[in-house]
């Protein structure tokens, strides 16, 4: 049971190693499969190895970092209307038209906001007057119908220009994209506007 392997069994293991070792070894000049890198391609791949990080928690904060960068720039650029940094909603030729469209004139829709504190002031009175609360009512109809009309207008005048000057360029979306930047106060506006009023684009 416990008896030592016979010369036989040992015999085609020591065949394998002797043919192992009578092997001739690779010629030098025989081709490898695949090309040999350049050296700027071989350093930059070497560049590459050693910025990858080690662990996850590495990786984790240079993604941080990165996006706190990308943040800070898309900041910046939303004040200066610098478009190589602006989201991707807010960069190309149309839509920085649109801003300029909207910018250089008033939009009654802008000044929604403080209408609206006004009305809401008047409503808080109206529960003991009923002359106020019956103007707040009719102030809240005016202010909405002023804001569809002029909003028709614009949406009108803003898609003829658009037509006019971006015939080849895809417009999808440009025109809501106008109308919902005329519901903002204009020292709110994001990107900051790079034009003054009755100044026409």
């Amino acid at each position: 049971m416990f008896r030592s392997r016979s010369k036989d069994e040992k015999a085609p293991t020591d065949k394998v190693t002797a043919d192992l070792s009578t092997q001739q070894p690779r010629d030098p000049e025989a081709p490898k499969g695949r090309p040999t890198p350049k050296r700027s391609e071989a350093q930059s791949q070497r560049r590459r190895a050693s910025t990858v990080p080690l662990d996850r928690k590495e990786a984790a904060k240079r993604q941080r970092e990165a996006r706190r960068s990308d943040l800070a720039r898309q900041r910046e650029a939303l004040a200066s209307g610098d478009e190589r940094y602006l989201p991707a909603r807010d960069k190309g030729p149309v839509r920085r038209f649109v801003r300029d469209f909207v910018d250089s004139r008033f939009a009654i829709a802008e000044f929604f906001l403080p209408m609206a504190v006004v009305i809401l002031v008047l409503s808080l009175f109206g529960n003991t007057n009923r002359a106020l609360q019956n103007i707040s009512l009719l102030l809240w109809l005016g202010v909405i119908i002023m804001i569809v009309i002029d909003s028709i207008g614009i949406w009108i005048r803003l898609r003829k220009q658009l037509n006019a000057r971006f015939p080849n360029e895809p417009k999808r979306g440009a025109v809501a994209y106008g109308l919902m930047r005329t519901l903002q106060m204009r020292r709110l506006r994001l990107p900051k506007p790079q034009v003054k009023r009755g100044e026409r684009p």
